[in-house]
């Protein structure tokens, strides 16, 4: 069975490796999402993040610092999660989709890149970075 489904999520891991997490891709609106289950909470993303990031990162073509924040939590510059919420991004904002549960796009959306084989990301306890493969 295929992985990334309902059925068979990716079974994946914080950057620091402190915490598991679920994976899944999924349509809402007749939109692709990727659905994020952290315990009880479930966030969505925009699935096309993965792809824009990719190329992003490509054209950066360094380390990133992921910099992963809350919603209400203003993220430190130049980092993933400061470029997942940027009005310079291919999507023109947020490419989470719940209000309120939109930030951590720097902790959630890296360990699926590594997963797919299209980035690399650091695993120290803090200030992880990742880079496209």
């Amino acid at each position: 069975m295929e992985s990334g489904t309902k059925e068979n999520p990716w079974v994946l891991k914080t950057p620091p490796q402190s915490s598991e997490f679920t994976m899944h891709r999924d349509v809402k609106d007749g939109k692709d999402i990727l659905v994020c289950t952290v315990g009880k909470t479930i966030l969505h993303y925009d699935a096309r993040c993965i792809e824009d990031l990719h190329a992003m990162l490509k054209a950066h073509s360094d380390w990133v610092l992921l910099g992963s924040a809350d919603e209400k939590k203003e993220p430190k510059p130049d980092t993933v999660e400061a470029w997942g919420r940027s009005a310079e991004n291919p999507v023109g904002g947020w490419y989470g989709l719940k209000k309120g549960l939109r930030g951590r796009f720097g902790m959630y959306v890296p360990p699926l890149m590594e997963a797919l084989g299209l980035a690399e990301v650091e695993h120290n306890k803090r200030n992880n970075r990742m880079r496209a493969i």
